[in-house]
């Protein structure tokens, strides 16, 4: 009960939320560092495991999610609305998104793996009883990113991506345990296809983790492919599931994507020079997917230079929010100094020495640090207790000598 990350936000001023607009959260200021700290831990990796970052649209109309078979599968968790007379939602994934991006020029293999980061808002219709703090939310945003392969890339895109996994929750000071989640009762495309990325995924976590080092979860699939659970253990040793690795063979049939081999002639089959079939980018139908829109596996053959790619979806953090309230109880609100946002708290002696004291906070606060004052009129006693409480990471005292000798007096 004293690490609810409910009780703790409140008490750190982190996070509020209000009945007008319930699931989705209020982060305040010394909260928002924390997010944005995240995400940014996040993206430097990106950009140290050549990762692209994009910017996608929140809203699409629904034909997009009845080409991509969410609308069958997903449609009563979406928010749906008439725009024109036709039914859009706002997206509760980014995968669909990211299929028209890459479908939207023409593909080499020599652009493969192509890795796509999105950090966009997602929206999930959660009834209301389900919601509880940050762990269950309507509006939240995931460090999301698809990668794009071709099939003898995905054991060493799936190891790339479990070490990912690995350098993060090391990070946190977290340990982890894998699980391969199986084909569902409910599951699209053939089962074939289901036993290649199944296997491809228990040869990657044979090499990552060892034989005898992961466990099968028969059956808990996503409907579009197997995936491997991340089950990471707190401070507490409480199971959560954040980070996720899913194979998918489906999407790409369904949105019909496909880049040139190598080998394949420069322009042939109706394919431009830069190697793929052109797609219109800002089609509301998404026509050039699947043959038959009443059967969406059926996808177009494949001129003889092409292939299709395989998808990974892979997060780490899962979606930021949940992950914010895991690290919260993790932590015990005690936040290690470069997820802080209450990185130190100038306190001067006296009200003599409040200028001193400002001055301090703003040469730190320009080097990157999060620093306030507390230059009231409390007893020094009572502000450095307060900041102890507040879990300052520093408590930086100064008065005459500091001044002096423009220093501070680290408690």
């Amino acid at each position: 009960k004293e690490r609810d990350h409910r009780r703790l936000g409140v008490q750190q001023k982190l996070f509020m939320f209000h009945k007008l607009s319930p699931g989705s959260a209020f982060f305040l200021p010394h909260g928002t560092i924390i997010f944005n700290t995240l995400c940014e831990f996040i993206r430097k990796q990106y950009r140290a495991r050549d990762y692209s970052e994009v910017v996608s649209p929140n809203i699409y109309n629904l034909k997009l999610w009845e080409q991509s078979g969410h609308a069958l599968h997903y449609k009563e968790d979406m928010f749906t609305f008439d725009v024109e007379g036709e039914e859009w939602g706002m997206k509760p994934m980014n995968c669909p998104g990211h299929c028209l991006l890459f479908a939207s020029t023409a593909r080499s293999y020599r652009e493969l793996p192509m890795r796509i980061a999105d950090f966009g808002v997602l929206h999930r219709n959660e009834a209301s009883g389900a919601l509880g703090g940050l762990t269950r939310v309507r509006r939240f945003q995931q460090d999301d990113a698809h990668i794009f392969c071709e099939e003898d890339q995905i054991e060493a895109e799936v190891i790339g991506c479990l070490d990912f996994m690995k350098f993060v929750y090391d990070v946190f000071g977290m340990t982890y345990k894998l699980e391969l989640s199986t084909r569902p009762a409910k599951a699209l495309g053939e089962k074939e296809l289901w036993d290649k990325a199944e296997s491809a995924l228990a040869s990657a976590m044979d090499d990552f983790a060892g034989k005898g080092n992961w466990k099968e979860n028969p059956g808990d699939g996503a409907f579009y492919g197997p995936k491997i659970d991340i089950k990471v253990m707190d401070a507490m040793d409480r199971i959560h599931q954040c980070a996720t690795i899913q194979l998918d063979f489906q999407l790409p049939l369904r949105f019909d994507l496909r880049y040139r081999k190598k080998g394949g002639a420069t322009a042939a089959d109706g394919a431009d020079a830069g190697g793929i079939i052109e797609v219109e980018s800002d089609s509301p139908s998404v026509s050039d997917g699947a043959d038959d829109p009443d059967d969406p596996d059926s996808s177009p053959e494949l001129p003889s230079d092409f292939a299709r790619p395989v998808m990974v979806h892979r997060a780490m953090l899962g979606s930021v929010e949940r992950m914010f309230a895991v690290l919260l109880e993790h932590y015990g609100g005690k936040w290690p100094f470069w997820l802080s946002p209450r990185q130190a708290l100038v306190v001067p002696v006296g009200q003599n020495f409040a200028p001193y004291a400002e001055d301090v906070r703003s040469r730190l606060r320009a080097a990157g640090f999060h620093v306030d004052i507390d230059d009231s009129t409390n007893t020094l006693k009572k502000k450095i207790r307060e900041g102890q409480l507040a879990q300052y990471n520093y408590i930086l005292v100064v008065g005459e000598r500091e001044q002096e000798n423009d220093s501070v007096a680290v408690r």
